[in-house]
């Protein structure tokens, strides 16, 4: 349905998604845009996002709670946290900040329309059983990176043959018994190494189906180095401050490393697998990807409980491919068969962009995957609208946190100058770039992110046209932007 604008919008600032994104958002806004009316909507009827999506058995984090905690509220707690612990940080959050009574639950946004006469987004949103819109100024998009109602996993011959549930981790039944099953679970990455030791403790066994072999980190869930601190009784946001800057570090240095000698990072984390599980175990095939550190995420396993639990036999891995599904389990092209009672299917994310919300510019439809990108945050062409999308080898919060800031000081800079709108536009230096992809897979190539390129914002080869997936480049770049380069074109609430 649509109607017309009213003559002024319903808020100055409408953020979309009331995850850790959307709730940095607020904060920044309510911070640093007082004068700034702003509203959260998400779908769900809960805040979290990705932690009230995902409910599967030992759901955590696979970053440090240091760094993918926000900057603004001090985390003492493990560095490694789950998905309880996480929800009840982003509720203290919210509370703590007077920030909940801005969130509406059940309104799911599915189209966005820009007017440059009345310089004014109008968004349908699905609440209930109806579509209503509202009206902003400035349209923020914290939605993520992926498709919640859906994941990803791919089509297998017999799979209607198989007896037993098929299950992917981001559908989990809430009141599935897998005690004393015999489980598989496809797949290798972050999501199988947090579910499997957690099936473990009461499966009758559990198996690790995966096509290739992935890097893993395991750390230990507190160090000396951190109960050092907490026996000097430090204040909440010292001792804060110094665990991220600790993680920061590390997380600097692995990056480093991994591009300048990965042979001996690889050397290192695969040594890591070797030290858990003993000599006997066939480290070359089940433990040595093909691939460099880092062009995947490597997999953080606390305390290494991956390991254990395959080192003390409730788990095992198999690396093969899938012929086909039989009643009673999987057919291996290697002509052996894995019996099951259930199959997790634990093969990815499907990513989307914006959150599906279909855009409109003065009734031309918007295509992402046409525009550039600005900074990985704005999208050419496309007037008052920021995206978050965040970092792939660092925590997602760090990202989000500068986007947060820049994007507060582009609505003070407009502020300021009177101005009503900032579209990214191409100057004419930057007309002969070179289109890029959102993500170069040369340098990341995850299978989430390869479905899903075709989908993303092209990048040039030059700022501010550039996404550079590096933390420790865009804490420098970023604050110091400069937001009158020419490439953002203003106008008033005049100029229609």
């Amino acid at each position: 349905m649509t109607q017309p604008p009213a003559a002024a919008p319903a808020v100055d600032v409408l953020i979309v998604g009331a995850g850790i994104s959307g709730i940095d958002a607020a904060w920044h806004l309510s911070r640093r845009l007082p004068n700034h009316s702003f509203a959260l909507l998400d779908g769900k009827q809960e805040i979290g996002g990705t932690w009230a999506t995902h409910v599967f058995p030992g759901i955590r984090s696979d970053s440090d709670l240091f760094t993918f905690g926000f900057s603004w509220k001090p985390w003492t707690g493990r560095p490694i946290a789950s998905a309880g612990e996480i929800l009840g940080y982003l509720n203290a959050a919210l509370d703590e900040n007077d920030l909940r009574r801005h969130i509406r639950f059940g309104h799911a946004v599915r189209a966005a329309a820009w007017d440059s006469a009345a310089q004014i987004w109008t968004v349908t949103v699905r609440h209930g059983n109806q579509d209503v819109t509202m009206t902003c100024r400035f349209l923020w998009m914290c939605s993520g990176y992926y498709r919640h109602c859906e994941g990803y996993s791919p089509g297998w011959a017999g799979m209607e043959d198989f007896a037993g549930p098929i299950i992917h981790p981001q559908a989990w039944p809430a009141d599935l018994d897998y005690s004393g099953k015999r489980i598989v679970v496809i797949g290798s990455g972050a999501t199988a190494a947090t579910l499997i030791p957690a099936l473990a403790k009461t499966a009758a066994h559990v198996t690790m189906l995966q096509r290739s072999p992935t890097y893993y980190f395991p750390r230990p869930m507190s160090d000396p180095f951190n109960e050092t601190l907490k026996a000097l009784d430090l204040p909440q946001d010292w001792y804060h401050e110094i665990m991220r800057r600790k993680f920061l570090l590390e997380s600097e240095t692995m990056a480093r490393r991994s591009r300048e000698e990965p042979d001996a990072v690889a050397t290192e984390l695969i040594g890591a697998a070797r030290a858990y599980l003993g000599e006997s175990a066939d480290i070359e095939t089940h433990f040595t990807p093909a691939y460099r550190p880092w062009r995947q995420r490597v997999a953080m396993i606390p305390d290494g409980d991956l390991f254990v639990a395959i080192r003390t036999g409730a788990a095992s891995v198999v690396t093969d491919r899938i012929e086909r599904f039989t009643r009673g389990g999987i057919l291996l092209r290697s002509g052996d068969e894995l019996a099951a009672d259930i199959i997790v299917t634990a093969t990815g994310l499907t990513l989307n962009i914006l959150g599906d919300v279909a855009l409109t510019v003065d009734g031309a439809a918007v295509n992402p995957a046409q525009c550039w990108t600005h900074r990985g945050i704005m999208l050419s062409g496309v007037p008052n609208l920021a995206m978050v999308f965040g970092y792939l080898r660092s925590s997602w919060t760090l990202r989000a946190d500068l986007v947060s800031a820049y994007v507060c000081r582009l609505l003070e800079h407009m502020q300021a100058a009177g101005m009503a709108s900032a579209t990214p536009a191409l100057r004419d230096r930057d007309r002969g770039m070179q289109a890029r992809p959102w993500i170069d897979p040369e340098d990341f190539n995850a299978g989430y992110i390869l479905r899903g390129l075709d989908l993303m914002p092209k990048q040039g080869d030059r700022q501010p046209w550039v996404m550079t997936q590096d933390y420790f480049d865009d804490r420098h770049t970023l604050p110091a932007a400069d937001l009158e380069d020419g490439t953002l074109r203003y106008a008033t609430a005049a100029a229609r």
